[in-house]
């Protein structure tokens, strides 16, 4: 691979050329010179308007149904949609079939994305089999690559096994990933407990049942001293108590959708089943709130939350609807579009380099000599995702057909690329 990018603003603040025009020459995976301007030759040249190029963006929570639920998605065509939406770092949800929770299954993953172009990191369930009763291997997984621990969608509600894990993985400096939601209370919910539920005739979940959850985690994670990330924070309050604990110098991170930040539970009055998410859409004031978080720094980074679902489980009455959403392809295009006078570097803050500092991921500053672990992207112009772009298995992404602002041009990791530069999706303006 000989690949020359033409005048790109390089977008890292560890590159001595971060906020600079450039040419950037790769090699066989390797960035080889960065100048003003270069002539390579026989390279293959890329060169577009307003291209800025950022190291690859990390994805911390995406489900990729491999093994046992393939017909939903699969790790290939999980790796097309990562590829496609600009990232070149996933982890994947052990809620898989088995669960993943032995060593085996860690290798299992590690090994069958080993030569993608997508770096696939395995997370391994907190608890054998997801079940939230009996710690699972997580030692053995660790030394088989899992890269954090979660029982993912099936968050563990038990307060005493909880402080166990916390426990346990402070021994080899591992992370806890917990989704911030108490079953007990609204157990039957479809949507956010408030008015418009009310109106909807919807059973509702209260936010409560996030913020006992967070309150709860903090103070194990406290008592510990172990790191927690809390992912798909949903309401105003549950992001105010982690701001505290991070202030009070608690080990906690999080994530947080880009479609609770774009969407609200007033979006629901359509019955849109391709809107039952899990924590469930908030209010509009909640939703103002975690756009501040973003703005503000409180929120770490990005997680795309990519749900697939299948047809059967999306078009049906809204109570039996799985809840979820295909969401990598898109999630950059959101959040482009929700801030877009977002300083950059936040920007690129949010989609890699937080999520690789925290869980210490390798920080390839764009540099001569350093290999190209790249995303390509633009700001400008619009994206029209469709039912024939769309590289996921599964369709539930209620973003399909809507434009939204700036575009993925391509990626760069292990001495792969895949580029959109012709895409039709895209319009440049």
């Amino acid at each position: 691979m000989k690949l020359l990018l033409k005048q790109v603003t390089i977008c890292d603040k560890l590159s001595p050329h971060n906020g600079s025009t450039k040419d950037i020459l790769i090699i066989n995976g390797k960035i080889t010179s960065i100048e003003d301007s270069i002539d390579a030759g026989d390279a293959e040249v890329i060169e577009e308007k307003d291209v800025l190029v950022s190291p690859g963006w990390v994805d911390v929570f995406a489900h990729f149904n491999d093994p046992g639920n393939e017909y939903k998605e699969t790790i290939e065509t999980g790796i097309e949609a990562a590829t496609a939406g600009g990232y070149t770092n996933v982890f994947v949800l052990p809620n898989t079939n088995p669960v993943v929770g032995n060593k085996s299954l860690v290798e299992y993953i590690a090994q069958k994305a080993k030569h993608a172009i997508v770096n696939v990191f395995p997370l391994g369930s907190i608890t054998k089999n997801a079940e939230g009763k009996e710690l699972a291997e997580m030692y053995d997984m660790r030394k088989s690559g899992a890269i954090a621990f979660t029982d993912g969608t099936n968050p563990v509600q038990t307060p005493g096994l909880f402080l166990k894990a916390l426990q346990y993985v402070r021994a080899f400096d591992g992370t806890l990933i917990q989704l911030p939601i108490d079953r007990s209370i609204g157990k039957h919910g479809l949507m956010n407990e408030g008015i418009t539920s009310t109106r909807l005739g919807l059973p509702g979940l209260p936010a409560i049942a996030e913020e006992l959850i967070i309150t709860r985690d903090i103070e194990l994670t406290k008592y510990t001293g172990s790191k927690l990330h809390i992912t798909g924070v949903s309401t105003a309050k549950g992001l105010a108590l982690i701001a505290g604990a991070k202030a009070a110098g608690v080990k906690i991170s999080c994530s947080v959708t880009p479609y609770h930040l774009f969407f609200c539970d007033e979006d629901l009055v359509t019955y849109d089943t391709n809107l039952k998410v899990d924590p469930p859409l908030r209010t509009r004031q909640d939703m103002v709130a975690l756009r501040e978080g973003v703005l503000n720094g409180t929120i770490d980074c990005i997680s795309s939350h990519h749900l697939p679902q299948d047809w059967d489980h999306k078009v049906c009455e809204f109570e039996y609807a799985q809840p979820g959403i295909n969401a990598l392809q898109s999630t950059f295009n959101v959040i482009n579009h929700t801030f877009p006078a977002l300083p950059v570097d936040r920007l690129i803050e949010i989609l890699s380099t937080k999520a690789r500092q925290l869980f210490s991921l390798q920080q390839n500053a764009i540099d001569v000599n350093n290999d190209a672990d790249l995303t390509i992207f633009t700001r400008s112009g619009e994206t029209t995702l469709t039912t024939e772009t769309n590289k996921s298995r599964s369709n539930n992404n209620p973003f399909i057909n809507l434009s939204l602002r700036g575009a993925v041009l391509g990626v760069i990791n292990k001495e792969k690329k895949s580029l959109n530069i012709n895409h039709q999706a895209w319009n440049q303006k």
